[in-house]
């Protein structure tokens, strides 16, 4: 018979908003063009994935590619290579590189490094800072902008917006959905006296719970009174969780793998700086809220914050270490070694990293396996045991605080716009990855 589709995807289990069930793919130009039982030999290539489940491509929403800047511990090629070595399909990338991505010429620039150099698809936040207020309307609508990103709380890079008045005047000039680091500065720059020299267990006295709530707080108020939706990234309190469930009407939460995964002091006495992030990894009970609020669906969406140091950064003595681990290649791993641990469902795992921020930004054609979107694709084996090493991650930095951990359930191929980008561990296509779409930001196309 006569070639109907360019590729099939044949006998995997499909995850998707009806549930899971068995069906063939259909692939054509890129994108998925039929679900269901489709004849032998209808594509020009079939994939036989019995066995296996086959997921809405994963998107990480919060990465830090350092391009360009500090590119000895990551680019942009290398950063996307480990998001689809890890089985995720697109990523947003944060702005707080060198020089900052504050400017339509920064984010031009990124758009242009990425494009067809990166294996995933990609989008850049703006940074919003008190200067680039006035321009915050059209940047928020550039092709391949993710919207705003503003930090509360001075983390990794310069960009810091502390103040109140500050903070009003980006709400008030922007459309979109903005995204946050929200812990107190002010707190932070009172609190430095409880960093103890050489000793990482302090870095959540330091940056403490009411840090994050006081900010968080403010956040919402501001965000209430300018009538604006925000999205408070990388939440790790039970007291915002708390808040937070109360104001879902103008506030999406993130929570990320890290925060559910570990806990302090334990992370702190076997990983050192390793296990350092801002926000912090804090105690279990807060873990154990973090859980709470995942499985009564406060949390919208799951973010890698990828954020690599070389080995030799976090080797310094606290707390001149600098605060940031890999992440975007073992989202996917460690996310299923909780499915499997019946944590959460497989459906919910799809919810918060591929329709979660479908819905959230509005992402076009992404998110959902349907006629006519991006064949964006996360083929995984349920039931496959690995042990996750620094060998296997191709981050520049080299290292993950995993190593050694073994998991249940592993990606085994990433499928970018139809193009099979990695299988069974292996990179198989040169990179093709192109600026993720927004409803909010489409422009003319013909048809």
């Amino acid at each position: 018979m006569a070639e109907i589709f360019d590729l099939v995807l044949k006998g995997g289990t499909v995850v998707n908003q009806d549930g899971e069930i068995a069906r063939d793919i259909g692939i054509s130009g890129g994108r998925i063009a039929a679900l269901g039982t489709l004849p032998e030999g209808a594509g020009g290539e079939t994939i036989d994935c019995r066995g296996l489940h086959i997921l809405p491509g994963v998107i990480d929403t919060q990465v830090h590619f350092r391009e360009p800047g500090p590119t000895h511990k990551e680019d942009l090629e290398s950063g996307s290579r480990s998001a689809v070595m890890g089985g995720v399909t697109a990523v947003f990338e944060m702005p707080n590189t060198d020089p900052l991505t504050i400017t339509a010429a920064a984010h031009a620039d990124k758009v242009s490094r990425a494009h067809h150099r990166m294996h995933c698809d990609f989008a850049f936040f703006i940074g919003g800072t008190r200067d680039n207020v006035p321009e915050l309307p059209e940047l928020e609508r550039l092709p391949g902008c993710a919207g705003v990103k503003v930090f509360m709380g001075s983390s990794t890079g310069s960009l810091l917006l502390e103040d109140e008045e500050g903070l009003r005047a980006v709400l008030r000039a922007i459309r979109r959905r903005a995204s946050f680091h929200a812990e107190d500065e002010y707190r932070l720059r009172e609190r430095k006296i409880h960093q103890k020299p050489d000793d990482p267990r302090s870095h959540p006295l330091w940056r403490d719970e009411e840090a994050a709530m006081i900010a968080t707080q403010r956040l919402v108020r501001v965000a209430r009174e300018t009538g604006k939706r925000v999205h408070v990234l990388h939440v790790t309190t039970a007291q915002e969780m708390d808040f937070l469930k109360e104001h879902k009407d103008v506030a999406s939460v993130e929570v990320t793998p890290h925060h559910l995964t570990l806990h302090a002091p334990e992370c702190y006495e076997r990983l050192g700086a390793l296990a350092q992030m801002n926000p912090p990894v804090r105690e279990a009970h807060h873990k154990a809220a973090l859980w709470r609020a995942v499985g009564g669906g406060i949390v919208d969406i799951l973010g890698s914050d990828h954020a690599p140091h070389t080995r030799e950064e976090k080797a310094k003595a606290y707390p001149a270490s600098p605060s940031g681990m890999t992440g975007v290649q073992t989202l996917v791993p460690l996310m299923l070694d909780h499915v499997n641990a019946g944590r959460l469902s497989l459906m919910r795992f799809v919810d918060l990293t591929s329709a979660g921020p479908a819905r959230l930004f509005n992402i076009a054609c992404k998110g959902r396996i349907a006629a006519g979107y991006d064949a964006d694709l996360t083929v995984v084996d349920l039931k496959r045991r690995e042990t996750i090493t620094d060998a296997w991650v191709a981050s520049r930095a080299g290292w993950t605080p995993y190593d050694g951990m073994a998991v249940t359930g592993w990606p085994v191929g990433t499928f970018v716009r139809g193009h099979r980008v990695m299988w069974e561990n292996e990179l198989l296509s040169p990179a093709r990855g192109e600026a993720v779409r927004f409803l909010e930001t489409l422009a003319p196309r013909k048809v």
